[in-house]
């Protein structure tokens, strides 16, 4: 399976936020989305070839009990199933990051889920195959349901601007499975400042409508850099 880097750090995002962890990223992603803060892993993925051997050798050898799967699109690679399961079979606690556009039977203890609304579509030209492709692939909301059904989960949604939120709130209105409790909005961007100014009016707002405010930690904690 292709992997972009294997590090060690503390998860900055959703419920286990300040856990240390392994994070696995895997290469290559199905979607374009604009704002894509690990291009390395999805518009022009890069890494090198291991084995799930290879992979479980390397987190395990950390010795901490939490790993990440993530991407990129981890849900591409079928290598992911018996990944996590050896992960699990190791005693880790296993967290699978996704966009919640691809299904596979993976077992993991916490199914992180990203749907991808609108503002995420590339911002070119309307007749680039890019832009085409990331708007006919990132709704899928059956796939959604799957995933929800099978596992403890959590649903991110990133939220640039105020408009995001009536799109959001419809999603959610089609999606009634969907425990409120689970649901988190987390402010778009890769800079401390601008993640501030969009906290000052997404944190109540989460408050009024019983959603979790989900801010990334990791870029107060060390900035938008590789392997953290």
């Amino acid at each position: 399976m292709q992997i972009a880097e294997i590090f060690r750090s503390i998860q900055g995002e959703g419920r286990l936020t300040g856990t240390e962890s392994v994070f696995v990223r895997t290469s290559g992603c199905n979607l374009r989305c604009w704002y894509c803060d690990t291009p390395h892993a999805s518009q022009r993925p890069n890494g090198r070839d291991m084995s799930v051997d290879e992979v479980v050798r390397q987190v395990t050898g950390f010795g901490v009990p939490y790993a990440v799967l993530t991407g990129g699109e981890p849900l591409l690679l079928a290598e992911s199933i018996p990944l996590c399961e050896r992960l699990r079979a190791g005693g880790l606690h296993v967290t699978v990051e996704t966009a919640g556009t691809l299904y596979l039977p993976v077992q993991c203890d916490l199914m992180s889920i990203s749907p991808k609304t609108s503002n995420s579509t590339p911002r070119c030209a309307r007749h680039d195959p890019s832009r085409s492709r990331h708007e006919e692939t990132r709704h899928a909301p059956d796939v959604v349901r799957k995933l929800i059904r099978q596992h403890h989960y959590q649903v991110k949604f990133v939220v640039d601007t105020p408009d995001d939120l009536e799109e959001i709130d419809r999603y959610l209105a089609a999606m009634p499975e969907i425990r409120t409790s689970c649901v988190m909005l987390m402010p778009q961007g890769t800079e401390r400042q601008a993640l501030e100014a969009i906290r000052v009016w997404l944190e109540p707002y989460c408050r009024e409508r019983g959603f979790s405010f989900c801010p990334r930690r990791q870029i107060e904690w060390f900035g938008s850099t590789r392997g953290t």
